[in-house]
This record gives structure tokens, C-alpha cells and sequence, in this order.
């Protein structure tokens, strides 16, 4: 059996507001996800070397304070020159919809608004990482 779908989740930027990264890391945590959660105030290349540390599936942003366009970015690409291709970006938090395209654009996979479920996004962590594994189904991650 694979080992479990491991996250992490972010606050990146000079964001001090964390319950919301809280409460994804503990519904991912409670669906069977090793979770680690870097704390506020990180730099971008802080998240992506604690990502590489811990062998990291995914890492998961959570922004609230208008930076999303260069951070998201900033991340991606260091993604990219650390050959971390294989690891899902995705994020949530006060992002206006006209925003997202552009996110997308430059590797992030999803975006989460406020009032998205916990079960909604364990579950697209889950099929996500299954589909960069290679695993059948969800179940398999």
C-alpha cells in the first residue's frame, strides 16, 4: 500500500490571518492526509524547500492579503526549477474569480473560494494526487 497523500499547507507573504489554513490542514489531516503547516509569514522559497523536505504531494496556499498573483507565480516557478512537477499547487482564500485564469496559467491547479467544504477539497487533493501518481482511483493515493 502507497504511503498516505502528504500536504503542505502555506501562508505565504506578510498574510497574518491563518484560521482558514488551519482548518484545511485539519480536514486534510482528518481524511487521512499527513499534513504539515509551515506557519504565516513565509517566503515562497521557504514553502517550496519545506515541500521538498518533506517529500511533499502538494502544496496548498492560503492568501488573503492581494499578493496571490506573485506569490501563486513565485511558487510555481520555483516549483519548476526544482523539478517538483510532479507536486499539485493549488490554493484558496480571498482571490477575486477575474485572478484565476491567470493563476492557472502559471501552474495553479485550484482554486478554492471561501465557503468551499473540507470534503470538496480533500477530495480533489485526493483525485489530483492520484492522477500525478498514476493510481487507478483516489482510493489508490
Amino acid at each position: 500500500m502507497k504511503r498516505p497523500i502528504r500536504v503542505v499547507v502555506a501562508k505565504a507573504g506578510l498574510d497574518g490571518h491563518d484560521r482558514g489554513a488551519k482548518v484545511v490542514a485539519r480536514g486534510l489531516r482528518d481524511s487521512g492526509m499527513e499534513v504539515i503547516y509551515t506557519g504565516v509569514h513565509q517566503t515562497p522559497e521557504q514553502v517550496v524547500e519545506t515541500a521538498l523536505q518533506e517529500d511533499a504531494d502538494a502544496i496548498g496556499l492560503s492568501l488573503l492579503s492581494g499578493a496571490h498573483n506573485y506569490l501563486f507565480t513565485r511558487v510555481s516557478e520555483l516549483m519548476r526549477e526544482k523539478g517538483m512537477d510532479d507536486v499539485l499547487l493549488f490554493g484558496g482564500g480571498i482571490i477575486p474569480e477575474d485572478d484565476i485564469p491567470l493563476l492557472r496559467e502559471h501552474g495553479v491547479d485550484r482554486v478554492f473560494p471561501p465557503g468551499s467544504s473540507l470534503a470538496e477539497i480533500a477530495e480533489y487533493v485526493r483525485a489530483a494526487v492520484a492522477l500525478r501518481r498514476g493510481s487507478a482511483s483516489p482510493a489508490q493515493a
